[in-house]
């Protein structure tokens, strides 16, 4: 048989097959489709059988014992049904609202839009897709993959010498599991190597990065050493993890750096590590000098971001001179952006200004070139992450910063902040401008808020990765700031008018009867209605007829 025949056979077969996929998209379209009329028609059918039946069934009889049995109800049975109500509907806001704080979106809009939307015809992600549609209708292009993708944070803790610290004084964890095991799955990229001559300590060291327990990590360190005295990678994990103070993990390390060989992964974790124990250590223009050898030995790791350790140093150093240098040859179109590399322009361009800088005094006159410089520079560090300024004038707490970021996320917010916070300090009046200015960008972003003004839209998937990579501790924050989903506005509602009716029908029984009778009667007058029309307009014989039948 020909892959020709073999094709067309494949598509006979398809097509014969009632659950191919064409089938059932045309069943949903035609379904969608006819839903709106058969839902009139069934209605318009209903209230025809009713009529009909009306006689034949003693529905008026009925419906009149129906009556009496409600009049001879206690004004106690209509407190109970109605306290009820409100205790459900109570419950059912206590859990909506629950679900809303911890996943950020409605647990009724969410089972309706997954399992109901797809039965009515609806289109999924629709939502997403109206966030990224332009002015005159048409389609933006959508954030690349990189928007959306979990970066390593460039100036992660130790985990020996710094997370440790943490948990044992406060009892918390500063690292998620999901935080952890994306470091375990670098350092097996980074240090396995060649896995067809995989040595006997790589085994185990392999083994090691996978480990949950920090202790069994540790043992398995040990394991690789009397197995190869000279395995670089499992010093590299004590210095990690074993070592509580930045000294020891410094000289771990350089035991590790003396043996790397030329593993080119090696060298340059190791180098890097040192380079960060040494500013951690206050010796600031020994790292500086390091970060640039590694910089000039190794030009095509930019993706490591060592630039940005290289910012924050300079700054410590208060070298401004040269971290505009590297502004300049990193803060390219084409180069991806950071927080750091946004917020670091916005900080130099501010501190030109920021000493002599008044709110008032601008109002009056105006702003100078300088000063116009200044607010755009922080206008567009804010429309590329716009969670950094609430921790840097110190509106929300700050935590430890974890050992990857999200570009643009609350998380990547935390870890500029943690390291930089000291620099806007140092500029004298760099944040009384941050404060005056940084919400006037919102006013600058095209509505709606998602829509992207010098960068691209801001992606929608910050929230949920951010609460993968932040500590449960930490209220992540949310951009734009969602709206209460409609369902929990309308349980509060509803609860809250259950309750009055409850609280109403027992202090005032007979009032409460009298409401609910003329409430009744007023809702049934257009049935009543439609009937007596019916009877006028078709002749009596043609309803004896349908009742005989």
């Amino acid at each position: 048989m020909t892959s020709g025949e073999g094709d067309e056979n494949m598509e006979d077969s398809a097509g014969s097959n009632p659950q191919s996929p064409g089938f059932t998209d045309k069943l949903k379209s035609w379904l969608s489709w006819s839903w709106t009329y058969v839902c009139f028609v069934w209605f318009g059918m209903v209230l025809i059988m009713i009529y009909v039946l009306w006689s034949p069934l003693k529905l008026q009889e009925s419906l009149t014992s129906a009556s009496l049995f409600l009049n001879t109800l206690t004004p106690k049975f209509y407190v109970a049904l109605t306290g009820t109500s409100s205790l459900i509907s109570g419950l059912i806001l206590i859990f909506e609202w629950w679900y809303f704080r911890k996943y950020g979106t409605s647990f009724i809009e969410q089972v309706s839009v997954s399992h109901l939307r797809p039965l009515l015809g609806g289109v999924e992600n629709s939502s997403s897709t109206g966030l990224f549609s332009s002015i005159n209708g048409e389609t933006e292009p959508r954030p690349s993959v990189s928007e959306c993708k979990v970066w390593r944070n460039p100036l992660n803790l130790f985990r020996g010498a710094e997370y440790n610290r943490y948990t044992w004084v406060t009892g918390k964890e500063p690292l998620t599991y999901y935080d952890m095991n994306l470091s375990a799955q670098d350092h097996q990229t980074f240090f396995t190597g060649d896995t067809q001559q995989l040595r006997a300590e790589d085994s185990v060291m392999q083994k090691a990065w996978r480990e949950r327990n920090p202790q069994a990590r540790i043992r398995a360190a040990y394991q690789a050493i009397e197995l190869n005295h000279e395995c670089a990678a499992a010093y590299v994990l004590l210095a990690e993890e074993e070592a509580t103070t930045i000294t020891e993990a410094e000289r771990l390390f350089k035991k590790a750096l003396s043996n790397a060989g030329k593993d080119i992964n090696l060298l340059v974790y190791i180098k890097r590590r040192l380079a960060m124990c040494a500013r951690k250590l206050g010796r600031i223009k020994e790292a500086v000098k390091m970060m640039r050898d590694l910089m000039k030995e190794f030009p095509l790791l930019g993706m490591l971001n060592i630039h940005e350790n290289l910012l924050e140093a300079l700054l410590e150093l208060q070298a401004y001179a040269d971290v505009q240098a590297v502004l300049a040859k990193y803060d390219d179109i084409s180069l991806p952006k950071s927080a750091t590399i946004c917020y670091t322009s916005a900080l130099l361009k501010a501190r030109a200004v920021s000493d002599k800088f008044s709110p008032e005094a601008a109002s009056r006159r105006g702003l100078s070139t300088a000063e116009m410089n200044a607010v755009e520079a922080i206008h567009r560090a804010v429309e590329f992450n716009p969670h950094v300024p609430k921790y840097l004038l110190e509106m929300k707490s700050l935590i430890l910063p974890p050992e990857h970021i999200l570009k643009r996320g609350d998380s990547e917010a935390v870890a500029y902040a943690f390291f930089h916070l000291q620099h806007w300090k140092r500029a004298e009046g760099a944040l009384n401008l941050l404060h005056c200015t940084w919400e006037g960008t919102f006013r600058i972003i095209p509505y709606p808020l998602e829509k992207g003004h010098l960068f691209y839209p801001y992606p929608g998937c910050t929230e949920t990765a951010d609460r993968e990579l932040l500590p449960l501790f930490h209220e992540v924050s949310v951009y734009p700031k969602k709206e209460l989903p409609f369902f929990i506005l309308f349980t509060a509602g509803l609860c809250s008018f259950t309750a009055m009716l409850a609280m109403l029908t027992h202090q005032f029984p007979e009032l409460m009867g009298v409401f609910a009778k003329a409430f009744f009667s007023t809702l049934f007058a257009p049935l009543g209605f439609f009937a007596d029309k019916m009877e006028s307009f078709m002749p009596s014989s043609f309803w004896h007829q349908l009742t005989r039948i």
